[in-house]
Formats: C-alpha cells, sequence, structure tokens
C-alpha cells in the first residue's frame, strides 16, 4: 500500500477542522461558506474541489465537497481522516425518492445503506451488501431535526455506480430483498460510510429530495445549489454537538 506523507487531493497545509460536512457540489460547498459560516475561508481548491473552513455559532467547522459518485466521494473522505483526523462527517446531499412517503423537498437521513457496489470490496474485501450509518451521529441529528421542527424520513437508502434517472433503475430495485424498504437512492453514502467505519469515525448522511419517481417534480441545477437550507442548517447544528 502506498499512502505517502502528504494528501494528493487537498492542500497538504490545510486548515481543515475535526467537523466536516460534505456536499457533492463545490458550489454547494461556497454557498453554505458564504451563508451560514462565519469568517470563511478558502482552505483548498485542487482540481477546483473546494473545501472551506469558518465557525458556527462559535464552533470550528468544514466545509468540503467530495464530487459524484464513490470514487470520488472516497478519495475525500480517506484523506480528511487519514491526514487531517476528521472525527464526524455528515454528507448533505441530494437524492431521487423511491418512497412513495418522501416528497420533493423532504429530508431523508440514512441510517443504512444498500449497494450492489463491488466498492468495499476493491477496498478491504468487505462482502456485504450493507453498510451502517452512525447510530450515534445519527441519534444527534433526529434529536436536533425535533428541536428546530425540520421533519426526517429516517431509514435505508441505496447507492448505485449510476445515476439513477438515466437507467431503468426499477430494474435494480426489484433485484433488493422485499425486506428493505429503501426510502432514497443516490450515490456516495455507501462508500462514504464505509470508509468512516473502517476507519473509525463517524459518519451519515443526510439528503434533499430533488426528484422522485412518484412525482414529476424535479429540482432545478439552481436549487439544488442554494435551495436545501433546511438540510443544511440541521447538518451545522448537529455536527457542532
Amino acid at each position: 500500500m502506498f499512502i505517502g506523507e502528504n494528501p494528493i487531493h487537498i492542500e497538504s497545509n490545510a486548515d481543515i477542522s475535526e467537523l466536516i460536512l460534505m456536499p457533492g457540489d463545490p458550489l454547494r460547498a461556497k454557498y453554505i461558506a458564504e451563508n451560514f459560516l462565519e469568517n470563511a475561508k478558502l482552505v483548498t481548491n485542487i482540481r477546483n474541489m473546494s473545501g472551506y473552513t469558518g465557525t458556527y455559532k462559535g464552533v470550528k467547522v468544514t466545509v468540503m465537497a467530495h464530487g459524484m459518485g464513490m470514487p470520488s466521494a472516497s478519495i475525500y473522505v480517506f484523506e480528511l481522516i487519514h491526514f487531517f483526523h476528521a472525527k464526524k462527517i455528515i454528507r448533505i446531499g441530494t437524492c431521487g425518492a423511491v418512497s412513495e412517503s418522501a416528497k420533493v423537498g423532504d429530508v431523508i437521513l440514512t441510517k443504512s445503506i444498500y449497494s450492489e457496489s463491488n466498492f468495499a470490496y476493491t477496498y478491504n474485501d468487505y462482502v456485504g451488501n450493507v453498510v451502517e450509518a452512525s447510530e450515534t451521529l445519527n441519534k444527534t441529528i433526529i434529536n436536533t431535526s425535533r428541536e428546530l421542527d425540520i421533519p426526517v424520513h429516517y431509514g435505508m437508502t441505496t447507492t448505485m455506480d449510476v445515476y439513477g434517472p438515466y437507467i431503468d433503475y426499477e430494474r435494480v430495485l426489484n433485484r433488493i430483498p422485499s425486506s428493505y424498504e429503501i426510502l432514497g437512492e443516490e450515490m456516495e453514502a455507501y462508500g462514504v460510510c464505509h470508509i468512516a467505519n473502517t476507519m473509525g469515525i463517524e459518519a451519515t448522511t443526510l439528503m434533499t429530495v430533488a426528484d422522485s419517481k412518484f412525482s414529476n417534480t424535479v429540482l432545478t441545477p439552481e436549487e439544488r445549489q442554494t435551495k436545501l437550507n433546511n438540510m443544511i442548517k440541521l447538518g451545522l447544528e448537529s455536527i457542532i454537538k
């Protein structure tokens, strides 16, 4: 195994907090830094994958983008843990709802993640199709959601290696055991949580429903950047506890 002494995809001298929110989109990271953090500074921007560090209610927090898909997200999660000693990571992203109970604009909190991917097997020979998000971190988020009166759907989600709307994903969903009640599908949570579990830190995923197989409503690209404030606030309030 070759890791090296310094990260390759994050500035080696970056001022990174142990508490990290991770959107996929670098522009969403910028939006969060400018609208929610105090004294936020761009601390890394290799390959235009932006990371900002500032304070939220006096607590140091980093918002670091991770790109799309498990291969991209895993690079940043690994480097944040290995080189910068991250302790808590909340991925904040968007998903497609595959349960009628979750409407466009609703927030989903991942309890566990099902995936057909070989990602975890390639990473460290893990052969399971299910990984768990941090129960401790999830309890904090659920309690915080009640305090803030921000409803969340809590349950299993699925991570795919392809963008769901561009395939017949019913074919994939029909292969998932019927005992698993899937709320939403996205492309990163399985990898993010597996690496965090393997490296002994807390991680989970919050998602805003951007589209649904039960609705023709879809969040626009602009809304995906800027209209996710409930999820962002919930993530920030939870990560500092």
